[in-house]
């Protein structure tokens, strides 16, 4: 009988490239970070979190063939953004916000913060990203997306509304990219291992009015044909395929992993 181990990392060489990865002190963008790091990029670490930077560059294994560039930037700070997608050979916009509300109860200030981090922000990356890629005939644009943005939710108006308006840039890019050797994607998780579905859980759990230790099963997964939380690892594998030479006929795509809950 065969046996069917656990699969590794995906075979990638980045050696010369830089990238830049948003969102970069936890969770999906620490992971995506250290994984373009492992296969030999440089890359640009941005978040606003300086002391998560500095922990994820020492986290970095010895002997890793790329390196880790801490850069402590807000995104609101759109033209700072911009300035620092200049260069780069790879962009990951991952950073996010979420605020679970009601419509009519939702701060408005809050859903123009997201808006702009989630989608504003994406968009001046790549007005920052774009020349260069487009002058080397190479580049890879990988936006982390959520199956919410292709799928709503009740109380997400503003978290839904940036990753529908994320779907659309991704796909605008991915055609004015094409005939410059740039792909343009979108990877779609569901619910992730990270400290922003921490907070989700019981931000849910006030929201409908029921115990926290019910929100996984009964509210996250109850769509879900695998009940578990996907891991950060996993999207950062998804993210790394997205930038192999095998994946170059692979643009404007939303790669879904959600667990079966699209399937439905």
């Amino acid at each position: 009988m065969t046996t069917i181990g656990t699969p590794g990392p995906v075979s990638l060489d980045l050696g010369g490239r830089t990238a830049l990865v948003t969102g970069a002190a936890g969770g999906i963008g620490r992971a995506c970070a250290l994984r373009l790091a492992a296969a030999g990029a440089t890359v640009r670490a941005v978040d606003r979190d300086a002391a998560g930077l500095e922990a994820l560059a020492a986290d970095l294994p010895d002997g890793t063939g790329g390196s880790i560039e801490p850069r402590a930037l807000d995104l609101t700070d759109l033209d700072a953004a911009e300035r620092a997608a200049a260069g780069t050979d790879l962009l990951v916009n991952n950073a996010g916000l979420q605020l679970v509300r009601p419509i009519e109860e939702f701060p408005p200030e809050v859903f123009h913060q997201v808006l702009t981090v989630m989608l504003e922000a994406p968009f001046r990356l790549l007005r920052g990203a774009l020349p260069h890629m487009y002058e080397r005939g190479w580049g890879r644009i990988v936006n982390i997306s959520s199956v919410h943005g292709l799928r709503a939710s009740p109380f997400k108006s503003a978290y839904v509304a940036a990753k529908h308006g994320l779907e659309g840039l991704s796909k605008t890019a991915a055609l004015e990219g094409a005939p410059h050797g740039v792909t343009s994607n979108c990877v779609n998780p569901g619910y992730v291992r990270t400290p922003l579905v921490e907070r989700q859980i019981a931000d849910q759990a006030a929201a409908h009015g029921i115990p926290g230790e019910r929100v996984l099963a009964d509210v996250l997964l109850a769509d879900a044909a695998v009940k578990r939380l996907l891991e950060p690892e996993e999207v950062a594998e998804a993210v790394a395929y997205l930038c192999t030479p095998q994946a170059s006929f692979v643009t404007g795509v939303s790669l879904t992993l959600d667990g079966g809950w699209t399937a439905h």
